[in-house]
């Protein structure tokens, strides 16, 4: 065992062989990857401390069940008195952590599949303003390359994630005069939507399109590669967008939001779900419900405009 850890040698290399793994692959930016790890030595470091007869014991993966998990949930919310969503983080992490040891015969059964996630109270993420939009747009324009350029657009008109815009086909987008829409074959539950387009992304992708390889298998393909665009260089795309446009600090999952917001002002709820991929509508109410809460800070700053 090691003495400063107290986590064993055998179970210590298992999780950083998952760590690794998840390295090469280069879907997870460095911080993701950082908090993937610390969050595993929290529950290694929470195992160790949990034997009964006061001995310590060592980690070892086989030895994790699905009450050994339920019991650190609890411990993370009662007395460690963690928050929601950081316990529901280093859940995430363990069952990702799990499901990878059982898909690679590390063990028989995956513990952590039938643990459930502590409620959240789910807050509406801030939307963009008006001159933020402008300023990411404004950046897009300016400085990219004709696929950068649609990438950033197509992102911003349609709300799509990450991984949805480096598994785009060519296949995948119909356009005609005045009209097109792409299918998103693949989406987080491997459903599949259909996502209507502006005039401004139909013009955009006419002309990327008309200068794409025939046998291209990807919409977007890398452009050092031709192989799929990995979702860390379209990641490091969009900072480099934001940070163009002085909005360090937001991300894809920023314009995804601004979508949201934008489709709920006039798209029914059961269909703009459908076009984020949503499969529980109380997901999609988060953008209703910012709408409403900022209309009514609107009225009540205009009533206290008309008190003074």
């Amino acid at each position: 065992m090691d003495k400063v850890s107290g986590t064993s040698v055998q179970g210590e290399m298992v999780v950083q062989e998952f760590i690794h793994i998840l390295t090469i692959q280069g879907e997870l930016t460095p911080k993701t990857l950082k908090e993937y790890a610390s969050d595993l030595k929290h529950f290694t470091e929470w195992y160790k401390g949990n034997d009964s007869r006061g001995e310590g014991i060592s980690f070892q993966i086989e030895d994790v069940h699905t009450s050994t998990l339920v019991r650190y949930r609890e411990d993370s919310q009662k007395v460690m008195q963690l928050k929601p969503s950081t316990i529901n983080r280093r859940l995430i992490t363990l069952k990702r952590f799990f499901k990878w040891a059982a898909s690679e015969s590390r063990i028989i059964n995956d513990p952590s599949k039938p643990l459930k996630f502590i409620p959240e109270d789910k807050v509406s993420p801030r939307r963009m303003t008006t001159e933020e939009e402008q300023s990411f747009i404004s950046a897009a324009e300016n400085g990219n390359s004709l696929r950068d350029q649609t990438i950033l657009t197509l992102m911003f008109h349609t709300g799509l994630r990450t991984m949805e815009v480096c598994n785009l086909a060519p296949g995948d987008i119909e356009l005609g005069k005045r009209s097109g829409q792409l299918t998103v074959r693949a989406d987080k539950r491997n459903g599949q939507r259909k996502i209507p387009l502006n005039m401004t992304c139909i013009v955009l992708l006419k002309m990327y399109m008309a200068g794409l390889a025939a046998d291209s298998p990807y919409l977007f393909p890398s452009e050092k590669t031709s192989d799929r665009l990995t979702e860390r260089a379209l990641r490091h795309l969009i900072k480099k967008a934001m940070t163009t446009a002085g909005l360090e600090g937001l991300s894809s999952h920023d314009l995804r939001h601004r979508f949201g917001y934008a489709m709920a002002e006039h798209t029914p709820l059961h269909r703009l779900a459908e076009m984020m991929g949503h499969t529980n509508p109380d997901t999609t109410m988060i953008y209703v419900k910012g709408l409403n809460t900022n209309l009514s800070s609107s009225v009540e700053e205009d009533g206290e405009t008309e008190l003074y």
